[in-house]
C-alpha cells in the first residue's frame, strides 16, 4: 500500500530532505583529488547530527557508514573508507537523514577535478533523466510513465540504465512502496495520487548495464568497470508539477543540464 501523506507529514519530510540537501552541498564542495571518501562521510554525518537528525543509512540492514560515496566505476552503496579521490573521476554522493521519524533521501554526482567528455555527458544525461522522471510524476499518471521517461532520456544519450537497483517510496521508512524502476517493465504500475512521496533515482552506466557486487556485500560496480552516475530527489506527487523536497538553490540538480554548485 502506498501512503498518502498529510501536509503536516510533508512538512517533516521536507525538513528531513533539506538536511540531506545541506549535507550534499557540503560534501559536493569538498570533492577534490586526494580527499578520502571517509572524510566526506564524516563531514556528512556531522551536518546531519548538528541539524538534530540521524543518518538513515547508518546501521540500515547492517550498512556501516552514514553516507554512500561511489566513485567512478562504483554505481551505488560505496562504503566510505581510505579510497582517495583522483583527478578525472566522477563521485556520486548519496545521503539519507531521519528527522522526527521521517526520512529524506537524495543523491548527486559531481566531477573531481577535470573529467573527460564521456563523464561530462554521462552526468548530464543522468541529471536529465531525473528531470524527465520528475516531470512525469504527476497525479493521474501511472508509475510506468516515470520509468519510461527516465529510460528514454538515457537511451537517447547512448548510455545504459541500471536495472538491478530502483527508486522507492519514502516516509516513516527509508524504503517504502512503490518500487520505481528506471525502465519500462511492461506493467503500468500504480496510479499516482496527490500526497505520494517518491524517491526517484536514475543510475546510469557509460557501458554495460550489468552490475557486480563486491565481497563486502554492498559496493555495486559496473561489470566492465566503466563509470556510472547517480542522481536522486525525493518528491511529492501533486496535481501539477511535483514538489521537490530535497531541492536547494545552492546545489541545482534534477533540472537537466542546469546542474551546478553555487557559492
Amino acid at each position: 500500500m502506498i501512503a498518502i501523506r498529510t501536509e503536516h507529514e510533508i512538512g517533516l519530510l521536507r525538513e528531513a530532505n533539506q538536511i540531506v540537501a545541506e549535507a550534499l552541498v557540503t560534501l559536493a564542495a569538498m570533492v577534490a583529488p586526494g580527499v578520502t571518501t571517509a572524510e566526506l562521510d564524516a563531514a556528512g554525518e556531522e551536518v546531519i547530527r548538528k541539524a538534530g537528525a540521524t543518518p538513515s543509512f547508518l546501521g540500515y540492514h547492517g550498512y556501516p557508514r552514514a553516507t554512500c560515496i561511489s566513485a567512478d566505476e562504483v554505481i551505488v552503496h560505496g562504503i566510505p573508507g581510505n579510497r582517495r579521490l583522483k583527478d578525472g573521476e566522477i563521485v556520486s554522493i548519496d545521503v539519507g537523514a531521519c528527522f522526527e521519524g521521517y526520512h529524506g533521501d537524495a543523491a548527486v554526482t559531481v566531477a573531481c577535478g577535470d573529467v573527460d567528455e564521456t563523464r561530462q555527458r554521462l552526468m548530464a544525461a543522468t541529471d536529465c533523466a531525473l528531470a524527465r522522471g520528475i516531470a512525469a510524476a504527476r497525479a493521474g499518471s501511472y508509475l510506468v510513465e516515470v520509468s519510461r521517461a527516465v529510460q528514454q532520456a538515457v537511451k537517447a544519450a547512448g548510455f545504459s540504465v541500471v536495472r538491478a537497483f530502483v527508486g522507492h517510496g519514502i516516509g516513516t521508512e527509508l524504503h517504502e512502496e512503490p518500487q520505481i524502476p528506471n525502465f519500462d517493465t511492461g506493467s503500468r504500475g500504480p496510479l499516482l495520487k496527490p500526497g505520494m512521496v517518491l524517491a526517484i533515482e536514475p543510475m546510469v552506466n557509460a557501458g554495460t548495464s550489468k552490475v557486480n557486487v563486491l565481497r563486502d556485500g554492498w559496493t555495486a560496480v559496473t561489470a566492465d568497470r566503466k563509470p556510472s552516475a547517480h542522481f536522486e530527489h525525493s518528491i511529492v506527487v501533486r496535481d501539477g508539477e511535483a514538489d521537490i523536497l530535497s531541492g536547494t538553490p545552492r546545489l541545482v540538480w534534477g533540472h537537466g543540464s542546469e546542474r551546478s554548485l553555487r557559492n
